[in-house]
């Protein structure tokens, strides 16, 4: 078939396929049948998920505890709602062009994005084995990272200056970049308790991806690590290799594994002894191994000097900033101003803001992070 047999093909299917039944196919030959139902309403699937879960899991109940009113939805429950407007959001489409790991990574590195879904993986499966609200769970672990600005979590150190409480990725995700969601307080709770140095999170659905955070990244970070030559499989530490084997497959088995066991056994969101102390383990491992070297210590500061060079310019020319503008406009130099700043640069993708500090400020390229080629950054 050439192209334009193919593309004629293609355009002839652009009303589907009509039935005497005046409803329409989208293949000519389709024979999926379901049988003639009645659509459960919300209500009814709020009641069948309120029977199935755990005792101590959350239920969903109208339009939620949301800031402002809504009315409910008729078929979705409320965290079903969080869930679809956390994936159909700005905030979360940018995490595919924000750090990880590695700046600018390659192909099959993980992204802000990458990471969030396999967060999403490891945590709705813990909360489907266990009976917890898997909605719930679901926009959690889509929106945790929300919050990050470029560069990983140097953003944090050079953004912190800027505002009084100090630049926390899950804070600032919660209440500042999800906010206009309007999105239930569980799920907002849980994406600004997600780190396990803030408060613990006020569901176990929150606790769980708390969790699956941590399993995620600590094996997928180790497994870019290993296909990027930094480290090898014959270095991981025995205490890990041992208990929970040497590919990320094997890792992630054991842990989750072993957070179902713990959690099922105990009533509480929790980890068996020995799997826990690998998983820490493990993630010590990273740390001096993968985020403290060398390297990675000198793109962190690269990054560092990068936006807080962007948002002192932005203060200055808060006109600059997208929507500003069209509000008014906030004086520069200003609180506001600073507010906005600090927002705008948060909200960037890593080759926008490198591409902005080289076209906006006229940055040395040399003084961009190591790998990153100025002259050849795609469009921002």
């Amino acid at each position: 078939m050439d192209a334009t047999e193919r593309a004629a093909r293609w355009a002839s299917t652009m009303h589907g396929h009509r039935t005497d039944r005046r409803v329409r196919l989208a293949h000519a030959d389709a024979d999926a049948r379901v049988g003639q139902i009645a659509v459960l309403a919300r209500e009814e699937r709020e009641q069948r998920e309120d029977d199935l879960l755990a005792p101590g899991a959350t239920r969903a109940r109208g339009a939620g505890d949301r800031a402002r009113f809504e009315e409910p939805d008729p078929q979705r429950t409320c965290f079903e709602r969080d869930r679809d407007r956390i994936l159909h959001s700005t905030a979360f489409r940018r995490l595919a062009g924000k750090t990880q790991v590695f700046v600018l990574p390659d192909d099959h590195q993980r992204t802000r994005l990458t990471h969030a879904l396999e967060v999403a993986q490891v945590a709705t499966g813990v909360a489907r084995a266990v009976r917890l609200n898997v909605a719930l769970t679901e926009a959690i672990a889509l929106g945790h990272d929300c919050g990050h600005g470029p560069g990983g979590h140097a953003s944090e150190d050079a953004l912190s200056p800027f505002v009084a409480e100090g630049y926390d990725h899950a804070v600032w995700g919660a209440d500042v970049v999800l906010a206009p969601l309007n999105l239930c307080a569980q799920t907002l709770d849980g994406v600004r308790n997600h780190s396990w140095s803030r408060p613990a999170p006020a569901t176990p659905e929150g606790e769980v991806v708390a969790w699956a955070d941590r399993i995620a990244y600590a094996c997928h970070d180790l497994e870019d690590a290993v296909s990027a030559g930094i480290v090898t499989e014959a270095m991981i530490p025995r205490a890990v290799a041992e208990r929970a084997g040497t590919t990320r497959g094997a890792q992630l088995k054991t842990f989750l594994q072993a957070l179902v066991e713990g959690t099922a056994a105990n009533g509480q969101v929790c980890m068996t002894e020995d799997a826990a102390e690998a998983l820490a383990v493990l993630r010590a491992f990273n740390y001096e191994r993968i985020y403290l070297r060398p390297a990675s210590v000198a793109q962190a500061a690269a990054v560092v000097d990068v936006l807080q060079a962007l948002v002192e310019h932005f203060v200055d020319r808060p006109n600059l900033i997208p929507g500003v503008a069209a509000t008014g406009g906030r004086p520069a130099g200003g609180e506001e101003a600073v507010r906005a700043a600090v927002t705008y640069v948060g909200g960037m993708t890593d080759r926008y803001a490198f591409r902005s500090a080289v076209g906006l400020l006229g940055w040395d390229p040399s003084r961009l992070p190591r790998g990153v080629d100025a002259d050849h950054l795609p469009p921002g």
